[in-house]
């Protein structure tokens, strides 16, 4: 079995990320995606519209700027709702519908996987300009976008707790 380069890795780590967040969200009810339950400051909602611009930020913007139709793959409205630093509004009607996010969700992830083939290991070398989380490469935002995605599903995992889900794992 040959050896797995390093953006193969990375890919397995986005992947991964994103089927178990699919599963910590495939049986929360649309009722409850903005549910913030009691002492809770977050909801579903945010948190998966979230990783939406998350996964756009760190593996299509950092890697390659900004493209004619990006605001048809993740609207700038939809960008500043859900940014780094935005407060979740519990109010369905200010949201997006589930659905609207989940399309989103898999739109952004789908054009990442796609763009992802396309790049050599000396080009992923390239630095980004600050901010970044952990490596100063696009190589490195790549890898911070699967562990940014596991941190927000533990964020997920304890929604789920909170509005009496099971534990996924």
């Amino acid at each position: 079995m040959p050896d797995n380069t390093r953006l193969d890795i990375a890919r397995q780590q986005i992947e991964f990320a994103r089927q178990y967040t699919g599963a910590l969200i495939q049986d929360v009810a649309d009722d409850e995606w903005f549910r913030q339950p009691h002492g809770m400051v977050t909801h579903v909602g945010w948190q998966v519209a979230h990783l939406a611009v998350a996964e756009y930020g760190l593996c299509l913007f950092r890697l390659r700027g900004r493209r004619e139709g990006d605001a048809d793959l993740l609207p700038s409205s939809f960008r500043k709702q859900f940014s780094k630093g935005s407060q979740p509004d519990p109010d369905p009607a200010r949201n997006p519908a589930p659905a609207e996010i989940r399309q989103v969700l898999e739109r952004v992830h789908a054009q990442a996987l796609q763009e992802l083939s396309g790049y050599g290991e000396a080009e992923l070398e390239q630095p980004v300009e600050a901010p970044y989380a952990l490596y100063a490469t696009k190589l490195g935002a790549l890898f911070f976008c699967a562990l940014h995605e596991m941190m927000h599903a533990g964020q997920l995992g304890l929604l789920r707790r909170a509005l009496g889900k099971s534990p996924v794992r």
